[in-house]
């Protein structure tokens, strides 16, 4: 039950802090301008709670090496690989499962199918880096209390519920796509406009 809660927790606050994380990062760096950036209407982003029990996962089991140097190395290798792998995973997953391209690197140097690519690759090591030295043992003292206070795991539990439902109305969403053929080429986010407008424009038209 313990480790239920501890995993739960994780992704949550994963999905709920990568959803922000990217809002701004869209609005300020990449799309520069505010929009939703994943693929469930909520505000998270499953794929970066799978991330920081990644992150967690691996800055805190025991790897067997004794030289505290190395030991150090192994974590922040296996974390740049494990991040990218998600990535990879999940963007493979949409693209094969539901036609649906999330994101796009398809532009840049070294990339791989358009999903990942070595210079995010490196922000991701960067970032898992980053997550090691200065938030893991912050998590880790937050996590065992609330692992202790079940009363916030109430709260989780809603949560999960939230995702688990948008992302049936989601995935519903995005098998429209194969019956709009001239929306096929999209972001998912503009078809998601598109899909719509569209289903206004079909209401609008059956009430006259």
């Amino acid at each position: 039950m313990k480790y239920l809660v501890i995993i739960s927790t994780l992704f949550v606050i994963g999905s709920l802090l990568g959803w922000v994380i990217e809002l701004f990062f869209r609005r300020f760096v990449s799309q520069k301008k505010w929009m939703n950036p994943g693929f469930l209407t909520g505000p998270y982003l499953p794929i970066y709670g799978f991330g920081v029990i990644v992150l967690y996962g691996v800055s805190n089991i025991p790897l067997g090496i004794n030289t505290k140097v190395w030991d150090i190395a192994a974590r922040v290798a296996i974390i740049g690989v494990g991040m990218t792998l998600i990535e990879f995973v999940a963007g493979l997953i949409f693209i094969k499962g539901l036609k649906i391209k999330l994101w796009d690197y398809s532009n840049r140097k070294g990339n791989i199918m358009g999903i990942i690519c070595p210079s995010f690759s490196l922000i991701w090591l960067v970032v898992g880096s980053l997550y090691y030295f200065l938030l893991n043992p912050v998590l880790v003292e937050g996590i065992s209390w609330i692992s202790e206070n079940l009363i916030y795991t109430y709260f989780v539990g809603a949560v999960i519920g939230a995702i688990l439902v948008d992302f049936a109305y989601s995935v519903h969403l995005a098998s429209k796509l194969k019956q709009f053929k001239e929306y096929s080429d999209l972001r998912f986010e503009e078809f998601k406009k598109e899909f719509k407008k569209r289903i206004k424009e079909i209401r609008n038209k059956d009430s006259r």
